[in-house]
């Protein structure tokens, strides 16, 4: 089968594809063909080295976590699915691979995909729609009727969080660019921050939720934005915000009920199926910027890393 392979860390230009081994699935395991995949920052930060003091790498190695696909094998203990099943799910951070035709994966990693969507739109859904949903439910346990800033709204993961919090009834401000302000208000937000012109830091404005799905802030930044029980999300664990996780709690004792949590994302076929459910009801839409050939995948990974993506990035494998 073909796969995208590296064997030295880098820029784009360390990806190639190249004929592998398939691989054999184990007794918990299914085996997919991989219709489509996406480009997520993690993938890139690990191609360029950045993440190499986190995450173990073994060359030669296959980038990707996203898969959208038909199972073709299944192991003797595996139930849920069967050959011909039309499937999305995503890889754990040390197995990943799905840059390549086919992959395995255990079955609590992948749910069914709703009828109404396409391999292309599944794709875009699983690390970044799980990670705005576990952002929002798992750490800042949203509820109806409370108020909820995102920050980076137009993004893959931010795109997903403003209709997530939306759709649990919370009152939704997003912060995004000027050329992104009306696309994020199809989305669900009620109100729009240009952050090229105000800095909502600066504003008496509070928040129940502030989820920071670009990892650009930090809780010391935010802390008066919130409300008195108000609840800090970030995707990156910046030195500022590693010591509020570490002062916080000793706060609370005080008294202090402001919180700070960074969101890692985990495969889970429950959450997954949560998301599914959002988009079968028809109130999560993915957004996808652009469309990448497999043969174009180091020109996929140049253009995520500039930033300026609208949405998900996605990868036709097959």
């Amino acid at each position: 089968m073909k796969a995208v392979a590296i064997r030295n860390y880098g820029s784009p230009e360390v990806m190639n594809i190249e004929e592998i081994g398939q691989p054999a699935v184990a007794d918990d395991e299914l085996l997919v063909r991989v219709r489509y995949s996406s480009v997520n920052p993690i993938d890139w930060k690990i191609r360029n080295g950045s993440l190499r003091l986190l995450v173990r790498s073994r060359f030669p190695m296959t980038l990707g976590f996203d898969i959208a696909g038909e199972v073709v094998d299944e192991g003797r203990s595996v139930r849920g699915f069967k050959g011909g099943d039309r499937v999305l799910g995503i890889l754990s951070l040390g197995q990943r691979g799905a840059y390549a035709e086919y992959v395995r994966t255990r079955e609590n990693n992948v749910v069914m995909m709703s009828g109404n969507i396409d391999f292309r739109e599944a794709a875009a859904i699983p690390l970044a729609g799980l990670t705005a949903y576990q952002a929002l439910h798992g750490k800042g346990r949203i509820r109806s009727g409370q108020t909820v800033l995102i920050n980076g709204a137009s993004g893959g993961v931010g795109s997903f969080a403003v209709q997530i919090a939306r759709a649990a009834g919370a009152s939704v401000t997003a912060v995004c660019g000027t050329n992104n302000i009306e696309l994020v208000k199809t989305l669900g937000a009620e109100r729009v921050i240009d952050y090229r012109k105000q800095d909502f830091t600066q504003s008496p404005e509070r928040y129940d939720i502030i989820f920071d799905a670009v990892g650009m802030l930090s809780f010391f930044k935010v802390r008066r934005n919130l409300t008195d029980s108000g609840r800090y999300v970030t995707t990156l664990p910046n030195v500022s915000n590693i010591v509020g996780f570490v002062v916080i709690p000793v706060l609370s004792l005080f008294g202090y009920r402001k919180k700070s949590a960074f969101v890692s994302v985990k495969p889970d076929s429950a959450d997954l199926g949560r998301l599914m459910l959002l988009v079968k009801e028809m109130k999560l839409i993915p957004l996808i910027d652009r469309v990448f050939g497999f043969e174009e995948i180091r020109e996929a990974h140049a253009y995520s890393e500039k930033g300026h993506a609208r949405g998900k990035i996605v990868i036709r494998i097959s």
